[in-house]
């Protein structure tokens, strides 16, 4: 049987999620890895909610669906913990990846979903505004599921950062994502669950 790895991107329209998902994906392909990366919308406008899929495999993916029970569960704008139970059908002991300035034991308390869970939090939008020059979490929250999961390595994120998109960036916006995605890989912060 293989192995594979399930990822669930919650985020809002504009940050970032869909791309972020499908590059995950791109980047364990060129690692030799199997992958899916896709997005689901809701309705298609700035600031909705969107989920985004990710699956990594070291063998074929046959399923072809929305991840229900993700390993790992990503949240690139922190307001949607009010809203939505972004922890709902995860596996027993998964890792949440929270944007938030706040630490994840403190997260752990006002939100009882992410009880029994491996929280790791970074502050994704002030590392982006800093690097980038606007708030765009997804980057960073990639640099904090490398860390806190070596799903896929770190020099493959930032070499494929620079081989992909290169054509839609500037040097300037390149080398941003790529700082963006380093400093998020230090400064991520654990509170195990």
């Amino acid at each position: 049987m293989t192995d594979i790895i399930e990822i669930r991107w919650h985020g809002r329209g504009g940050q970032g999620a869909k791309t972020v998902a499908e590059f995950l994906a791109l980047v364990a392909l060129n690692e030799g890895k199997y992958s899916q990366g896709f997005p689901e919308y809701g309705p298609e406008r700035s600031g909705a909610p969107i989920k985004g899929y990710t699956r990594i495999s070291t063998g074929p993916i046959k399923m072809h669906s929305a991840v229900y029970n993700p390993d790992i569960v990503l949240v690139l704008d922190p307001s949607l913990l009010e809203t939505v139970d972004v922890c709902e059908g995860q596996k027993k002991g998964g890792t949440v990846i929270i944007n938030s300035s706040r630490p994840g034991t403190e997260l752990q308390e006002q939100f009882p979903f992410l009880e029994g869970k491996k929280v790791w939090t970074l502050n994704a939008d002030q590392i982006s505004t800093d690097e980038i020059g606007r708030a765009m979490p997804n980057m960073p929250l990639l640099g904090a599921l490398v860390r806190a999961t070596e799903v896929v390595q770190l020099d493959s994120v930032t070499g494929d950062i620079e081989k992909e998109f290169s054509r839609k960036f500037s040097p300037r916006v390149l080398k941003g994502n790529i700082k963006a995605v380093e400093r998020a890989h230090r400064e991520t912060e654990t509170s195990q669950g």
